[in-house]
């Protein structure tokens, strides 16, 4: 296994990885809406945290060797769904035609009072 770090998201907070690679894959840790040379949320507004937390993911992404087009599977974390069709139209924006297995579910709570959070897993090949 190897370790995948880079500054262009977010420094681990805990006890864990930005991404791990096994073999050909990559898992991405969940990555929310923190501006990496701050350390602060980027907004309280749903579509503004999205487009953070999709710049984290493709940084951590490319430090990686990939892309989003490699994203195989994604799980995205919302503290309230009502504002899904908001956070799916930035989060489409970013993959384009390329539509990775997802699933989304509502929390009670996300670090940092972020509203979402998105971990994947990117296929190398």
């Amino acid at each position: 296994m190897k370790v995948i770090a880079t500054t262009g998201a977010p420094a681990a907070v805990g006890p864990y990885s930005q991404a791990i690679q096994a073999g050909e894959y990559v898992f991405l840790s969940g990555q929310i809406p923190l501006v990496p040379e701050t350390g602060l949320l980027a907004s309280e507004d749903i579509k503004a945290q999205t487009e953070q937390v999709m710049k984290n993911v493709r940084a951590v992404c490319e430090a990686a060797g990939g892309s989003l087009s490699k994203i195989v599977k994604c799980t995205v974390f919302m503290t309230d769904l009502s504002q899904f069709q908001a956070m799916n139209e930035v989060y489409a924006a970013h993959f384009g035609e390329h539509k990775p297995a997802r699933s989304t579910v509502q929390v009670a709570a996300l670090p940092r009072g972020a509203s979402v959070e998105i971990e994947a897993v990117m296929y190398l090949k």
